[in-house]
């Protein structure tokens, strides 16, 4: 976010398409807000062990095991920005919730 600070609004538009919002705000400034989604999976490894019993007697088997956890999120980043003649130039951001940065 801290590269879009005094550059026009364009530049993140032209990166992230248009914003799902945008709010006049009461000093003159405008928030622009987009929504972007993430999901996958994460692998969970579990060790297993086990004993077996053979020709040669007892031995330890060791293995592991891996679970594939689902994830989903979804994070709204908000830039702000003055007027600037015609184009509106970002003057900072909002951080998003600690899981989105």
């Amino acid at each position: 976010m801290d590269s879009y600070v005094g550059k026009s609004i364009s530049e993140p538009v032209l990166d992230y398409g248009p914003p799902m919002n945008v709010l006049d705000l009461p000093d003159g400034s405008r928030a622009y807000q987009w929504k972007m989604s993430d999901s996958g999976a994460v692998p969970i490894v579990t060790p297993t062990t086990s004993t077996v019993y053979g020709p040669a007697g007892l031995a330890t088997v060791s293995g592991s095991q891996t679970n594939w956890v689902p994830y989903s999120k979804t994070c709204v980043y908000t830039l702000l920005a003055k007027p600037n003649g015609k184009d509106w130039v970002v003057t900072g951001y909002r951080k998003p919730t600690f899981n989105c940065e």
